[in-house]
């Protein structure tokens, strides 16, 4: 996939790095993971993605994972917020944002709620 990004259509981009997103968190064991379209709803992105990491210690290395993998696959780098802390870390990848909590940070602001993830076009991955 490296150098292949630049010649891409924006929609091939995008489904690559949702893509890569979605296999980062499958291999790093991140829970619950869910897949909202954001399409029509904002100008912000096209996917957002939410998942849950066990502890600090799991969110902050599913989320060095996912970057470290958008860099070596030619994606650029990826605007991050909260790694200090991990208790929940936002990865700003332009069409595809990832958000990755702790499971008591993710209930308290019940992203899938606001975004419309319990309509159905929201679907669980894996």
């Amino acid at each position: 996939m490296q150098g292949a990004v630049a010649s891409e259509s924006p929609d091939a981009t995008s489904a690559a790095l949702k893509a890569l997103a979605l296999g980062c968190l499958d291999e790093m064991k991140a829970e619950e993971t869910i897949e909202i379209d954001l399409t029509g709803k904002t100008s912000l992105a096209d996917t957002m993605i939410i998942a849950s990491g066990r502890s600090q210690r799991h969110v902050g290395a599913i989320a060095d994972k996912i970057v470290q993998d958008m860099k070596a696959n030619g994606f650029g780098t990826a605007r991050v917020e909260g790694l200090p802390a991990c208790d929940w870390v936002l990865i700003d990848a332009g069409d595809v944002l990832v958000h990755i909590f702790r499971p008591e940070v993710r209930g308290f602001y019940n992203l899938e709620k606001i975004w419309g993830a319990d309509r159905p076009e929201a679907r669980l991955v894996g």
